[in-house]
């Protein structure tokens, strides 16, 4: 029993040590292999590389298919090309398990003792985060040689002996076994590190490991499928065109394993290289023989899992990704999505006002009302999503952007609010009492709302590509806004000394109009402030220096 526990302890260590890895690469490089992966889709082959490189960090091809569905789920990528990306992430993970198969564990002890010391001194930063990696490596190290060395007495058990023999007996057994281990792992590199081990001590057949492996192939396919199983149809087109290619392969590479243990074995060094190397082999065959066919497994995914019928404009996408909470730099790129999505309702609310105004047209005015009900749980959806998102993850960078995300969604919602106020105003005080603007008053009102449109994309711009020069301009038209509506509040007052009737009528909703829309200003303005705060372009006051100045010598005397 307590060799037992020795070998599940070590396999726990090996899991744990490739999670830890994942998580550290993903949390000091994540926004950095996203761009590389965004920028090396040209073609099917450069994808294809891009997906090798950014595995063979990451160490996890699920990890890979979690960034990569995002991109389709975005549309930044077709399905093809991200089906390629994946069949390089098989062959990066293979090669990884290559790396790990020679006898490094000389180098676990200074690997575990650099990163302990790198996290303790400097626990939120990137290197703190990449202390985190050589522990993980170091650990995954010490999990393969506690693995060697409990298996070598296991090994003599009566019990284990004729438990490794009923399964190696049906090769259906083997691929199963090795899919489920790769699931409760989750990480099918470590089942294949772990059948290597096994293999070297003559714990487990050549002939059986290699059928293990192919299970954990297809076990990492399935992983990638159920991780996904609660995004949107786009995001799991992916991780279902890779099992696809991960069955066929299987099926295929059945009949080799017979050839393989015949014709390459007398040729290895040992048995365990021979596992890592049929893993190998069978990736890079793989990415060889299904780069030619990624339209058809594409179209046969779409056929099996067709795109829902566009929505609505009302109705809400699934751009927060649960899977990608995994991937902090990834979640935050999900909610900054469903962030946009928001401030799209928010803008067919907007240019809906003028229309209900000239028109009269209270079912538009009810519809646009209801849009107040999305933009709230878009909000509240968007606001929640954020906050499973581990903060100490972030980085600097990606820690300002959670911030900007939540004051922007704020920002859009209660401009949804106000929206929802003008339109019931305009139903209560306009339309239901007959009542008109006049020309004046119609023309300053089309302005203010002209520009308010103008603004609110600007503002949009501003969230999305963080540019400084567009902030200040954004700050440059509260300050031409706020002149506008004190201008026409004086042409209005002139309108009504002269008696105009329709003037007269509509006062009290023209004065609370412009007022509105003035506070719509305000806060789409506000979301300059984060931008231009975070670089320094912010006074300290915005009260004019010489006021002051006069305020403080008025109070001396």
């Amino acid at each position: 029993m307590k060799h037992l526990l020795n070998l599940l302890a070590a396999v726990a260590l090996l899991v744990w040590g490739t999670h830890l890895v994942r998580a550290g690469i993903l949390r000091v490089f994540g926004a950095n292999l996203r761009h590389v992966l965004a920028r090396s889709l040209g073609n099917r082959f450069t994808a294809a590389l891009s997906g090798i490189g950014v595995t063979a960090l990451l160490q996890s091809s699920t990890a890979t298919a979690l960034i990569v569905s995002s991109f389709v789920g975005q549309g930044l990528i077709t399905l093809p090309l991200a089906l390629a990306v994946m069949l390089g992430a098989d062959v990066g993970t293979s090669l990884m398990a290559v790396v790990f198969s020679f006898d490094l564990s000389w180098l676990s002890p200074l690997l575990i003792f650099l990163g302990v010391v790198l996290f303790i001194s400097r626990p939120a930063t990137n290197i703190g985060r990449f202390g985190r990696v050589l522990i993980g490596l170091g650990l995954m190290l010490l999990a393969l040689r506690l693995i060697s060395e409990s298996t070598q007495i296991m090994v003599r058990s009566p019990v284990v002996q004729a438990l490794l023999a009923s399964i190696n007996s049906e090769r259906p057994l083997e691929i199963l076994v090795g899919a489920g281990l790769a699931l409760l792992s989750y990480s099918s590199l470590a089942i294949v590190l772990l059948v290597a081990a096994l293999t070297a001590t003559g714990v487990v057949a050549p002939d059986m490991a290699l059928g293990l492996v192919l299970g954990a192939n297809l076990g990492s396919g399935l992983l990638s499928v159920l991780t996904t199983a609660r995004a949107s149809v786009e995001v799991r087109h992916v991780p279902l065109g890779n099992l696809v290619f991960k069955l066929l392969g299987v099926a295929a590479a059945v009949p080799f394993i017979p050839l393989w243990l015949q014709y390459a074995r007398p040729h290895l060094v040992n048995d365990a290289g021979g596992v890592v190397l049929f893993h190998l082999a069978f990736n890079i065959a793989m990415a060889l023989l299904f780069l030619g066919f990624l339209r058809p497994v594409a179209r046969l995914v779409l056929a099996v899992l067709p795109r829902p019928a566009r929505n609505p404009v009302g109705s809400r996408p699934r751009h927060l990704d649960p899977s990608a909470l995994a991937t902090p730099s990834l979640a935050i790129s999900c909610a900054a999505r469903e962030a946009l999505h928001q401030a799209d309702i928010v803008e067919t609310m907007l240019q809906g006002i003028l229309t209900v105004i000239r028109t009269n047209d209270l079912r538009l005015a009810e519809e646009l009302r209801k849009l107040d009900d999305t933009v709230d749980e878009l909000y509240s959806a968007i606001k929640y999503y954020l906050t499973k998102i581990s903060r100490e993850a972030l980085g600097e960078e990606e820690s300002r952007r959670w911030t900007d995300i939540i004051s922007f969604t704020i920002n859009m919602e209660q401009i949804g609010d106000t929206i929802e106020r003008i339109l019931i105003d305009i139903e209560d005080k306009k339309i239901r009492k007959g009542r008109s603007f006049s020309d004046a008053g119609m023309a300053e009102i089309a302005e203010l709302h002209a520009r308010l449109i103008d603004n609110l994309r600007l503002g949009m711009s501003v969230f999305l590509n963080g540019s400084v020069r567009d902030a200040q301009r954004l700050l440059e038209e509260k300050a031409r806004f706020r002149d506008l509506e004190h201008a026409y509040a004086a042409t209005h007052l002139e309108r009504l000394s002269g008696n105009t009737v329709q003037s007269i009528e509509t006062s009290s909703l023209h004065i609370d109009l412009i007022s509105e829309l003035k506070r719509i200003n305000s806060h789409i303005c506000s979301i300059a402030y984060p931008i231009l705060e975070s670089a320094g372009a912010l006074a300290p006051s915005r009260l004019r220096s010489d006021v002051l100045a006069t305020v403080d010598s008025d109070a001396s005397d």
